[in-house]
């Protein structure tokens, strides 16, 4: 039988230079979550999400997947998630195209990342070089890859970063869709968010 959980921490703790930038966080996210990490400035906001994507390893604690060691199973849970932070991770002489090919599943068709583009209003650059486009331009990139993405689990840093109303708007759409088909959501922000369902955790 399953675990009930996605993801559980147990006294997850990093330290940098001897000092503890995260200091025994336990939580659970399940199908279906919506979960803030919130926080002053300095307070491993990012540092969390970067544990919890793999892209640095705890100094001590565990993280379990399913009821699994994470270690037991990385490649299945890596296989299962996407990580958008501030770098938005483009190749800048590559077309928003040629970008989502390089970034998106194997065996994604091309019309999948058309109609992607399509939807974040990006149709008239898909053959610009990312190295011509706006900041907002570039997360809306972003924002077609949570698309196109098979990922079960989204890990978003400061999702409402340099881009406009309508972008916002977009997202959060997007972030409703993905949580009510069964998906879940890792986000950080310093803006206040209204959504429904939303569970928080502070960051002292």
């Amino acid at each position: 039988m399953g675990s009930a959980y996605l993801i559980r921490t147990e006294n997850l703790c990093f330290e940098r230079d001897g000092i503890k930038v995260i200091d025994r966080v336990n939580l659970e996210l399940n199908s279906g979550d919506l979960l803030q990490v919130e926080g002053c400035n300095g307070s491993g906001k990012t540092t969390l999400l970067r544990l919890l994507t793999t892209a640095v390893k705890p100094t001590s604690g565990r993280i379990f997947y399913q009821g699994k060691k994470l270690s037991d199973c990385r490649y299945e849970y890596c296989s299962n998630i996407i990580f958008i932070g501030h770098q938005i991770a483009l190749k800048e002489r590559l077309t928003p195209v040629e970008n989502l090919n390089w970034l998106s599943p194997i065996g994604l068709s091309q019309d999948s990342i058309n109609r992607a583009l399509d939807l974040v209003g990006l149709r008239d650059f898909e053959t610009a070089p990312s190295w011509s486009l706006s900041a907002g331009q570039k997360r809306r990139v972003a924002l077609a890859r949570l698309i196109v993405s098979n990922a079960k689990i989204w890990f978003l840093d400061e999702p409402f970063t340099a881009i406009d109303t309508q972008g916002i708007g977009l997202m959060r759409q997007l972030i409703d869709d993905h949580v009510s088909k069964g998906g879940a959501v890792v986000f950080s922000t310093h803006q206040s968010v209204d959504m429904k369902n939303i569970r928080r955790y502070s960051l002292k």
